[in-house]
């Protein structure tokens, strides 16, 4: 699916672009946008020729008696037209909710008012700046149907700083759960019970990763240095048989045929140390990695289940791997994301004039 036909789905309904009923609700959003700018900029205008700076402000530009015609005559209209436009605001939100019954427009027929909440709290006369963000919803639908009705510079800057206050505020918010965390973990008399809890819970998890690991490596080392290791150990069993002098010195009693006797004895033992060897590794030599090797998974079982309170070392890793996760997030989290883009479009800036000139 395109991605106008996406928006035209989420505003507008199934209505296909450019039909009239299309038209009809591009034009009424246009509309509801121009009121409630009207509506909110002479509620804001209203507010200041009833304050104290208005009264200062009349009488210093020589004009009280504008405003005293303002208060006295046209201000009973504003406070009439904005109890109409209340009025309508209410009538017109629940006509748009069954309409959205009607459409199956959620998945459910009261989410309505969830998904519109500021539009709902905004008929509250001490919430009616929330009309704001109405208006600021069409225009920002409007802009992805194409019509810029927000310069793009705008656009880019509202949604830079958008992005920049939402970034601030989760980052405080994560740094002081990570603080309290930590300091929680430093003073509380539970924490070792928490640390505790915690390698239980991963113990399992732990063992699958390190019976991986031990076939994924030492298995295929085995497998690859069996040989080698089998000659070895061949070797050094040829090597004790020959610095053994006892055998060597009953051998030579015998005569013609000790010497030979002798060799015989130092093969055997060398074929028999490599053959003992070769059956010590076939166990742990892995041919094939896809299929679990069963003493690998009970070493690595066997070493999951390793005591940490019993074992002052392994607590003391397990610890320090604790707080140096907690300080990583911490530290990720303190970078600001929005500094460095800022630094970004400096940096291409300067290189444009730099270029320019």
């Amino acid at each position: 699916m395109k991605q106008d036909e996406k928006i035209n789905q989420f505003r507008f309904g199934f209505l296909t672009k450019g039909s009239w009923g299309w038209k009809v609700g591009l034009g009424y959003d246009i509309f509801m946008m121009v009121l409630i700018v009207i509506n909110l900029f002479c509620l804001s205008a209203n507010a200041v020729l009833m304050s104290d700076f208005g009264g200062w402000l009349f009488d210093f530009i020589h004009l009280p008696e504008l405003l005293q015609f303002y208060r006295t005559a046209l201000r009973p209209w504003v406070i009439i037209t904005e109890s109409w436009f209340t009025s309508f605001l209410i009538i017109e939100l629940i006509l748009r909710w069954i309409i959205a019954i009607l459409g199956q427009h959620h998945r459910r027929w009261f989410f309505f008012p969830f998904i519109h909440w500021y539009e709902i709290l905004s008929v509250i006369p001490q919430l009616r700046f929330l009309r704001l963000l109405r208006a600021g919803s069409i225009a920002y639908k409007l802009y992805q149907h194409g019509y810029k009705v927000i310069p793009d510079l705008w656009y880019q800057r509202a949604n830079f700083y958008y992005h920049m206050v939402l970034e601030e505020l989760t980052s405080r918010i994560v740094i002081t759960v990570l603080d309290g965390v930590k300091r929680e973990l430093l003073t509380s008399n539970t924490h070792r019970k928490l640390i505790e809890d915690l390698v239980d819970h991963h113990r399992e998890m732990f063992a699958r990763a390190l019976a991986d690991i031990l076939q994924e490596s030492l298995g295929k080392e085995l497998q690859a240095q069996r040989i080698n290791i089998a000659k070895n150990v061949g070797n050094i069993v040829n090597q004790a048989i020959e610095d053994t002098p006892e055998l060597t010195q009953l051998l030579r009693l015998i005569p013609l045929v000790g010497a030979r006797i002798e060799q015989q004895i130092q093969s055997i033992g060398q074929r028999l140390g490599e053959n003992i060897t070769q059956g010590l590794i076939q166990p742990f030599a892995q041919n094939n990695t896809a299929a679990e090797n069963p003493l690998y998974s009970e070493i690595a079982q066997k070493v999951s289940q390793i005591a940490i309170e019993k074992n002052p070392h392994v607590e003391k890793l397990v610890v320090s791997a604790v707080f140096d996760s907690i300080e990583a997030v911490r530290q990720q989290v303190k970078v600001k994301q929005w500094q460095q883009l800022l630094d970004q479009h400096d940096q291409v800036e300067s290189t444009l004039l730099t270029k320019n000139s």
